[in-house]
């Protein structure tokens, strides 16, 4: 599944527009709908949920590469960057080399493109600061250009070089590719809460439509870009930019990117803020049954505000938040039986996949929840979804001329080479229909599907569930929000838990990480970490 960090700064004109980060090559937000949540809101593709899967996971942990840099990297590890202006005033960009294959480095090179804004003063220079949005597949560089760049705190950007590495296969770094515009709406519609045996082989269809797409682009790649090596990569950037140690700002899946750093190379671990992160010893089934939790809760407490406002279309004052959820849930069917008009000059309807996948994008910000009531009271007492429509352009980074970016295709690419399958078989999606509608009566039904995506994926997963450790990194700071849609509370919990030198940070509310959203208490304790290398005391809460 994909997860990505909208700050909260962002989220109105990114919904509005159908893209903030989308028309900067970025990715800041959530994942790409239903159809790819499992690739997408889960943000790893992982084994089934057994309990031996799951004790392998504890007992498994990241070992820590050795110190010394193998002669064979040696000229990867002395590159000196080539700097020019990039196309946004204020940033210089550069491109570091990377080998494909790390276990084979003379077997060619992956090209990273990278972007920094030189630090501004005043105050002694702390090095370069690296920072990603997650997804996985949301550009770095877009997210630098567009929001860390200009609107991290003003003393964090006058002391770090505010530096962003596209990991390999997303936007700037060869990009993974694997439909065009066409096909991907066509994928984007695909019913994902198949009612009979037609609809179901319909869904397998346009998984291996979608997988097959991948293959036939990016052959090579696709065995190359796991989060492992993504981490890799970054310690070459490190090493290119002239800094000992790493000092990162990691959102959502940039939480399991920054901690495999961390657990690979604690020795070059600087200062390290994972914010809204995950638990990188789960399986894939767990991580998709609690990440749908995670959206029921969000729901919830979407729930609760909307019938305390006359324009709620789900219910009135007093209503429960289980009756909204029976109302949308119903809306929903209402749509699989009979899509929407939008007005769209492509011609597409509001179909319930696409209805499902704008509410669940809106859940990732409060900021974003007047927007979903307008939407929904068009949609549902005027047959009018173009208001969904936007929400789930935004989510999946579709354009105004019908254009996607990579990010859903490398979504896809990393996590299902990151961990193995949730579902191998439709039936097995099926059998945990019950576990899944449990977990979220909205939700979970689609969800379960979408975990269905990486069982046709052309290239076999390489890695597995595990833990995380990094003995002897500096202190690392891990933030969790307490009703996260999307990388529930729990995994900050979990990953602090395995962090030897973790320090949990925890805000108290709604939305999808905390760092520059609004929580000034969250702000400060960030701020003194990354200036003067102060992490606050475990369990510190905020709100």
């Amino acid at each position: 599944m994909d997860t990505r960090r909208l700050p909260r700064s962002a989220s109105r004109s990114v919904f509005r527009s159908g893209g903030l980060h989308r028309r900067t090559h970025g990715g800041g937000r959530t994942a790409t709908g239903l159809l790819a949540t499992a690739a997408l809101l889960v943000s790893a593709c992982s084994s089934g949920s057994s309990t031996s899967a799951t004790a392998a996971a504890e007992e498994a942990a990241l070992v820590a590469l050795p110190r010394s840099t193998p002669a064979a990297l040696a000229p990867y590890y002395d590159q000196k960057p080539a700097w020019r202006r990039c196309d946004i005033s204020g940033f210089q960009c550069a491109t570091i080399k990377a080998p494909l294959d790390y276990a084979k480095p003379a077997a060619g090179d992956v090209r990273l493109a990278v972007a920094r804004k030189k630090a501004t003063g005043p105050g002694e220079r702390l090095g370069s600061l690296l920072v990603n949005p997650g997804g996985p597949g949301g550009s770095a560089i877009g997210y630098v250009q567009a929001y860390a760049g200009i609107g991290y705190p003003a003393e964090v950007r006058a002391r770090y070089d505010m530096v962003a590495v596209d990991p390999r296969g997303v936007a700037g770094s060869e990009p993974v590719k694997c439909l065009d515009g066409p096909e991907m709406d066509t994928h984007t519609q695909t019913d994902t809460t198949p009612d009979d045996a037609k609809e179901t082989d319909g869904l397998v269809e346009a998984y291996r439509t979608f997988a097959e797409g991948c293959g036939a682009d990016s052959p090579r790649l696709l065995r190359h870009v796991s989060t492992v090596e993504a981490a890799r990569d970054m310690d070459i950037v490190r090493a290119a930019l002239g800094d000992e140690k790493l000092n990162y700002v990691g959102a959502s899946y940039g939480t399991f990117l920054g901690a495999t750093y961390a657990g690979l190379f604690p020795d070059r671990t600087g200062r390290l803020v994972l914010d809204g992160a995950m638990d990188p010893s789960l399986p894939a089934r767990r991580l998709n049954l609690e990440q749908t939790a995670g959206f029921e809760t969000a729901f919830r407490s979407f729930a609760r505000d909307c019938v305390r406002h006359a324009d709620c279309p789900l219910g009135e004052a007093g209503t429960s938040p289980e009756q909204v959820g029976k109302n949308l849930k119903a809306f929903f069917e209402k749509l699989d039986a009979r899509p929407a008009s939008t007005g769209d000059p492509d011609g597409r309807r509001l179909t319930e996949s696409l209805a499902t996948t704008g509410v669940i994008a809106a859940m990732y910000d409060e900021g974003a929840w007047q927007q979903l009531r307008e939407a929904l009271t068009s949609a549902m007492k005027e047959d009018d979804g173009s208001g969904l429509l936007v929400l789930s352009d935004g989510y999946y980074e579709r354009d105004a001329d019908g254009g996607y970016s990579n990010l859903m295709f490398a979504n896809a690419a990393v996590n299902c080479l990151d961990l193995p399958p949730a579902f191998d078989t439709p039936d097995e999606a099926r059998r945990a229909l019950p576990e899944f509608e449990k977990a979220s009566p909205v939700f979970g039904e689609g969800l379960a599907w979408a975990a269905l995506n990486c069982a046709y994926w052309p290239v076999q997963a390489t890695g597995e569930p595990h833990r995380i450790e990094a003995k002897g990194a500096a202190p690392i700071v891990v933030v969790g929000t307490t009703r996260d849609p999307a990388t529930p509370y729990r995994w900050a919990q979990a990953l602090a838990g395995q962090l030897s030198s973790a320090r949990l940070l925890t805000y108290e509310g709604d939305g999808h990480t905390a760092y520059g959203r609004g929580s000034s208490c969250i702000d400060r304790t960030i701020n003194a970490y990354l200036l003067r290398g102060t992490p606050p005391t475990d369990g510190k809460r905020c709100s």
